[in-house]
Parts: C-alpha cells; sequence; structure tokens
C-alpha cells in the first residue's frame, strides 16, 4: 500500500502548491473535457429519437448496450492497466470516445449507431479504472481524497456548463446543430489526448520494480484478499441506491408518478450539479481525517431523505410542489455525492497494492457498473406496475444496507485506510480481515 504522505491544512491553495506538477496539469483539463460530456449527455435520446428516427424500443436498446459493454470490458481492462500502464488505456479509450463521438454524428442507419455505442461504453468502462489509477500513481495518498473531490467538482461545473450550452445551440428543427454538439465533444477530448501523449509521456500509470516484479493475480485471488469482498459489496450496494437511480428510477418516478413537466426534471438536475459545485470544496475540508466508512455512513442518511423527498412528490402529482420536491430531492441528493466521490475512490486506492491496482478499480467500477445495469430495470418493473411506495421504500432500505456494510468494514480497516492520520489515537482493527 501506498504512503500516507503528510500533507498542509486543508485549503484550496496549499492542496493546489502540494500537488505534483503532473497532478496540476490533470485537473486544468477537466473543465473542458467534460464541457463536451454535457454538450451532449441531455440529448441522446431525443437525437436518436427525433433527429435519427429509431424508434424509442431501439433507442431504449442501445442505451442499455453502452453499460453492458462497459460491464464486459472493465475486466481485461484492468489486467491491461496493471500490466501496460494507466496513461496507455487512457490514450486508447479517449481515442475510441473520438471515434464514437465522430460515428454518432453520422450515425443515419441503426448499425452505425450501434457501433458508436459499443465503441463508447468500452472506453467509458475502461476508462474510468485508468484515471482512477493514474491518479493514484500521481497523488500522494494523503491528498488522493482531496483530489477526487475537486475533480469531481470541476467534472460537475463542466457538464453544467456545457448542459446549458448545448441547451441553448440544439435544435429539432436544424438537425445539424446536434451534429455540431457530437463534433464539439469529440474535439473536447483533444486536450487531454495531448497532454497525456506529450507532457505526460514519462507517466507510466504501473509500478516500476527494481528486481522480479511480484507475481499477477487473477481476478479471483484478488477478491480472496482480505477486505476487498466487502469494499466492492459496498460499491455496489452504494451505487444502486445512488447515481443508478439518480440516472434511471428518478426520472421514471418524477414522470409518471409526480407527473412533472420535462422543463422541471430539467431545473431539478441544475439545482443537483449548482449544489455539487457550491459545496464540494467545503465538504472536503469537513471531512478531511475523519473515518471514511463514517462519511458513507453519513452520505446514506441523507440519501434516504432525497428518496423520501421523491416519495412524497407523488403525492402532489401534476402540482408545482412536486416539482419543488423533486428538485429538493435532486440537491439534498448532490450533499451525499459530495461526500462520496472523495471517499470510496481513496479507500479503494488505499486498500490496493501498487501492481494490483488497476484490478482494484476495474473491480470498483464493475461494481458500479453492475448496479447501472441491475437499478433500471428493477426500477422500470416497480414504477411501471404502479409500485411507486415500494420503489421508494427499497431505496430507503437500501441505504439502511449502506450503513450497515460500512460498519462493518470500519472494524476490519487499518486507519490509514480509512482516511485517519497516523498520529490520530483510533479505536478499530489496525489490520484488514476478511
Amino acid at each position: 500500500m501506498s504512503e500516507t504522505a503528510t500533507t498542509s491544512p486543508a485549503t484550496l491553495r496549499s492542496f493546489w502548491l502540494d500537488l505534483p506538477r503532473e497532478g496540476r496539469m490533470l485537473l486544468s483539463i477537466v473543465v473542458v473535457q467534460f464541457l463536451g460530456t454535457g454538450l451532449v449527455l441531455p440529448f441522446l435520446v431525443v437525437y436518436l429519437h427525433e433527429i435519427r428516427g429509431f424508434s424509442l424500443g431501439d433507442v431504449g436498446l442501445l442505451i442499455g448496450l453502452g453499460p453492458l459493454m462497459g460491464f464486459l470490458a472493465v475486466g481485461p481492462g484492468g489486467a491491461v492497466i496493471d500490466k501496460y500502464g494507466a496513461r496507455v488505456v487512457m490514450l486508447f479509450t479517449m481515442c475510441l470516445e473520438v471515434v464514437a463521438d465522430v460515428a454518432l454524428t453520422f450515425a443515419s442507419a441503426l448499425p452505425i449507431a450501434v457501433i458508436a455505442v459499443v465503441l463508447q461504453g468500452i472506453a467509458f468502462g475502461v476508462e474510468w479504472p485508468a484515471v482512477q489509477s493514474l491518479i493514484a500513481t500521481i497523488v500522494p495518498s494523503g491528498l488522493r481524497q482531496r483530489y477526487f473531490g475537486v475533480n469531481f467538482t470541476l467534472l460537475n461545473l463542466g457538464i453544467g456548463l456545457g448542459g446549458v450550452v448545448g441547451g441553448l445551440v440544439v435544435d429539432v428543427h436544424h438537425p445539424i446543430t446536434f451534429q455540431a454538439i457530437y463534433v464539439a465533444d469529440a474535439l473536447s477530448f483533444l486536450p487531454a489526448i495531448f497532454l497525456l501523449s506529450v507532457p505526460l509521456r514519462h507517466l507510466a500509470g504501473r509500478p516500476v520494480h527494481d528486481g522480479e516484479p511480484p507475481p499477477a493475480e487473477t481476478y479471483l485471488q484478488v477478491m480472496r484478499r482480505p477486505g476487498v469482498r466487502m469494499v466492492m459489496l459496498l460499491s455496489f450496494v452504494s451505487s444502486y441506491v445512488g447515481y443508478s437511480q439518480l440516472n434511471a428510477g428518478t426520472q421514471a418516478f418524477a414522470r409518471e408518478v409526480g407527473r412533472i413537466s420535462t422543463r422541471g426534471l430539467g431545473f431539478a438536475y441544475a439545482c443537483n450539479t449548482l449544489v455539487i459545485v457550491l459545496l464540494q470544496l467545503v465538504v472536503l475540508r469537513r471531512i478531511e481525517g475523519r473515518r471514511r466508512t463514517r462519511v458513507i455512513m453519513v452520505m446514506s442518511l441523507i440519501w434516504a431523505v432525497a428518496w423520501l423527498l421523491l416519495g412524497t412528490s407523488g403525492l402532489l402529482p401534476g402540482t408545482f410542489g412536486a416539482t419543488v420536491l423533486v428538485a429538493s430531492c435532486a440537491s439534498v441528493f448532490a450533499v451525499g455525492e459530495t461526500l462520496m466521490q472523495p471517499t470510496i475512490p481513496a479507500l479503494v486506492n488505499d486498500l490496493a497494492p501498487d501492481h494490483l491496482r488497476g484490478r482494484y478499480n476495474a473491480l470498483s467500477t464493475a461494481a458500479f457498473s453492475l448496479a447501472a445495469i441491475v437499478a433500471p430495470m428493477i426500477a422500470g418493473w416497480l414504477i411501471g406496475n404502479g409500485d411507486g411506495a415500494a420503489y421508494i421504500a427499497q431505496l430507503v432500505l437500501g441505504c439502511g444496507a449502506v450503513v450497515v456494510v460500512a460498519t462493518y468494514l470500519e472494524r476490519r480497516l487499518p486507519a490509514g485506510v480509512n482516511g485517519v492520520p497516523p498520529d490520530q489515537p483510533v479505536d478499530t482493527a489496525a489490520t484488514v480481515s476478511a
């Protein structure tokens, strides 16, 4: 495991000064890269259905195909990261994303759209563990939690700005406006490709061994390592009651049960992004030095409140009050996001040995991806059958399950992995057990 670095007080300025040059360079392009993502993210269904004329059934299959391909690709991707390095894998995935965007720009036939979505899914599935592994290679352990939090803030800022610009640009009566945003998304990857190809070409993103490298391990062997199974279970459950629902079930519940308008739904997501941008840096200072498992417990309680707010919107269907409640749900959920994003990635990477970092991040990504595949099916079945109350109830119970898993895990993590400074006394076990 990586050593925990001693850092300055948790201010943005001290964080920036403590960061290695490579870390500052990576952060400098996040907004630009995700500005392109924000341009296209809200409009994929509209583009494929209303502009390209594909049926909603085909569009639904296309949207589900991406996460499935990512889930299938993440396992081999983790092994490739450990063998060849995260930087090379990131370059490859970004090139795939450029090709996918160009294909979508000219996706006049369904097979072209399928190819684009497959490439996009593979890229998304492999890029996340590659990014996490590269960050963990560059950024000392003591700075990782803050790095992941700041990165998440910039990511959301880029997506939010892109969404606003995209909403102003696209027009269903002018298909070329949709093609333009996909070209812009492709171009948004070029700064990162240049950065990784030229200024940061010296980075491997994998450990360099003086002697014989440690033997490679299969995923089954990695899963048998102490603490890994519980961390992956935590990733799955938190993803199921978290992002997987925000991106699928929330929209279905708000439209079918709360009966709010698409404009109201867009307002709710804008509130979500705004809260993250405003609060993430403040939250980072508050959670510095605290047990990550405790932070995750608080996150799950906040999300339970968010889902209760969403459920209450169903009592006021079609009203302004329902819109306010859905927006409140998205805003409260965002507070939980500011707790999650700095903690779970840092926990995974502090637990991982250097030579297995790609596999650890791949397993964590696979857990999140599996939840993203399962959650929409369960949400669609419950909401589609008029069981909105049961849908909300299982989410609240799921938040309780996160607390249980985090409590169990806390007693089995070393203090440093759990985010506690070395000089701070702890009452938890100092060794990881299965």
